[in-house]
């Protein structure tokens, strides 16, 4: 269909026979004369249809019309497009729409079981299509800039066997093989290993990656990421180098923003202790400042204990926090207590110093704790008890929350920073498990460790994150199978269920693997992030429920029964 573009007129169109086509935005009928608002994928311009030309039209209804573009005699400035309008002389109706259960035009607040039900509607609508577009410019300045630095994507299967990696998989069963089943790839973790050990030096694949799992705003059962993967690397500073030009350049070809580089390495044990979290927000200040020093010999008995069972008594300041009243401070105490800490101290910098720990503490000390935690006139001094652990996970959720309830958080503002120097296993109910995943590489200096004390190994792996969110993340990996045997068995998975889950993989590493590393960042979350959008769901086109369902479709649905038997399968009543 030979036509012009509807969002592409300007004023230097005046005069010219135009033909458009497109859904009818917006139908405004004065009375002899119907101004429409003609709308296609390059933007909107406005018809003016003579006669009762217009009356017969509704929202969404798909016309082709004839006409010639002129000046508007009253520019809409909020238009691209605002100088010209084109008067019509014909018009075709191409296709009738039903009345609507969200509209395009204006945002509204429709149900999110409307909007993915009527999803074809939903991203018809301005913000959607912004949002499908930014995702496109992202996914092609990406492959850009890496097939100039010498990438080349290749796909691996989606259809592979179960290797768990801390979510549920899902299952496809065989019909060719009865009772054995496909598993649909959480990550392609292993086949990019596989690649460079086959000679592929530098790998990347936009790739479909599936978890069974609960699901919140960031999260999706399908969801896609950017994964890299790179031979003959063995220090994540050279990694460093090569993903901060992709960064740069993806932030500066889709929104415009130019990120300062280098981006901040902070040890993971430095981001817990300074912002209680390894996800740290860096748009503001309020980090949390170690006064266990000053509690070592007293004069507070509890957080004395504290300090003498090995824990630590920290500070949070809250900037323009010290009109909080008793009330605010109980509610904030209820949120520390959820994680476990036994309660909350406060200190209040106004004309004086008051606290909870007047009657117990010298006024003296608590000026040293308000002046060690960077305390002004007009803000609150949080101060928690216990282990380090407990301690920062409680700072730092208050961290956040009080910094978006006093307003400290800019919304225009990009703070990026590596996270480094991770442990390598975490202990869970007394045993070892991954920090990231088994296949992730220890430090050089730590390896002894792993023969004596694997709680303290760090590992060569690195989290990337933007504004609080993780946006990224990745490893130097382990390039030797008797390394990655050790490393199964302190996990607990001994050789012939090493031999059984990753036999293909181990036997891979027996013919010459080099060095390799690579990361994975979160497509989704990143594209979100450049949208200003909560939730991933507005940037996905077909996205799913937080039950996991689709309402377009009505899947997850029931299937025949003979289906079933040529699977083997039956289902339990």
């Amino acid at each position: 269909m030979l036509r012009d573009r509807c969002g592409e007129l300007r004023r230097g169109a005046a005069g010219r026979k135009v033909v458009l086509a497109g859904w009818v935005h917006r139908v405004r009928d004065l009375g002899g004369v119907t101004f429409v608002d003609l709308r296609d994928a390059s933007g909107i311009v406005q018809l003016v249809l003579r006669d009762a030309a217009g009356e017969r039209l509704s929202r969404e209804d798909v016309i082709r019309v004839g006409g010639t573009a002129r000046l508007r005699e009253a520019p809409n400035p909020a238009l691209p497009t605002g100088e010209i309008e084109v008067e019509t002389n014909r018009i075709e109706i191409l296709s009738r729409s039903q009345p609507l259960p969200l509209s395009v035009a204006e945002e509204g607040t429709p149900s999110e079981e409307t909007r993915l039900r009527y999803r074809y509607l939903d991203l018809r609508r301005p913000r959607m299509q912004r949002n499908l577009r930014l995702r496109h410019r992202t996914c092609l300045s990406i492959r850009q800039y890496l097939d100039q630095a010498g990438f080349i994507e290749v796909e691996t299967p989606m259809l592979t066997r179960s290797t768990p990696e801390g979510a549920r998989d899902f299952l496809v069963p065989s019909r060719l093989s009865p009772g054995t089943f496909y598993a649909l790839p959480q990550s392609p973790q292993l086949f990019k290993q596989i690649l460079v050990t086959s000679g592929v030096e530098r790998y990347f694949q936009i790739v479909r990656c599936f978890r069974d799992e609960d699901l919140r705003a960031d999260r999706q059962p399908e969801f896609t990421q950017l994964d890299l993967e790179v031979a003959f690397l063995e220090d994540p500073e050279d990694l460093f180098a090569l993903l901060e030009g992709l960064i740069s350049h993806v932030f500066q070809e889709t929104i415009g923003v130019e990120i300062p580089l280098p981006l901040p390495r902070i040890p993971y044990a430095n981001a817990l202790a300074r912002f209680g979290s390894d996800k740290p927000d860096l748009r503001f200040e309020m980090e949390i400042a170690d006064v266990s020093d000053l509690f070592a010999a007293g004069p507070f008995r509890l957080f004395a204990e504290a300090v003498a069972g090995r824990g630590v008594v920290r500070a949070l300041p809250v900037i323009g926090g010290a009109g909080k009243s008793r009330g605010d401070l109980a509610k904030v105490e209820e949120i520390a207590k959820g994680h476990g800490l036994p309660g909350l101290a406060w200190i209040k910098v106004e004309d004086g110093i008051t606290s909870s720990l007047g009657k117990h503490v010298p006024a003296e000390t608590l000026g040293a704790i308000a002046a060690q935690a960077w305390a002004e006139r007009g803000d609150l001094v949080l101060l928690g008890a216990g282990p380090a652990s407990v301690v920062a996970a409680a700072l730092g959720d208050l961290r956040l929350r009080l910094a978006h309830e006093q307003g400290l958080v800019p919304q225009d503002t990009w703070r990026i920073a590596w996270i480094v120097d991770f442990p390598l296993f975490k202990t869970v109910n007394g045993k070892y498990e991954s920090e990231h995943h088994p296949f992730t590489s220890p430090s050089d200096e730590d390896r002894s460790l792993l023969d004596t004390d694997p709680a303290r190994v760090r590992a060569k792996c690195y989290d990337l994150v933007v504004n609080g969110v993780e946006l990224a993340s990745g490893s130097i990996r382990i390039h030797r199978r008797e390394l990655q045997e050790k490393v199964f068995r302190i996990l607990g998975i001994g050789s012939e269920e090493a031999e059984r889950r990753f036999g293909f993989f181990l036997r891979a590493l027996e013919y010459g693997a080099p060095p390799h590393g690579g990361i994975a960042f979160g497509l989704d979350r990143w594209v979100t992030l450049m949208a200003g959008e909560s939730s991933i769901r507005e940037v996905i086109a077909f996205p799913k429920t937080t039950t996991g369902a689709c309402p377009l479709t009505a899947a997850p649905a029931a299937v025949d029964e003979g289906q079933l038997r040529e699977l083997g399968l039956s289902l339990e009543p």
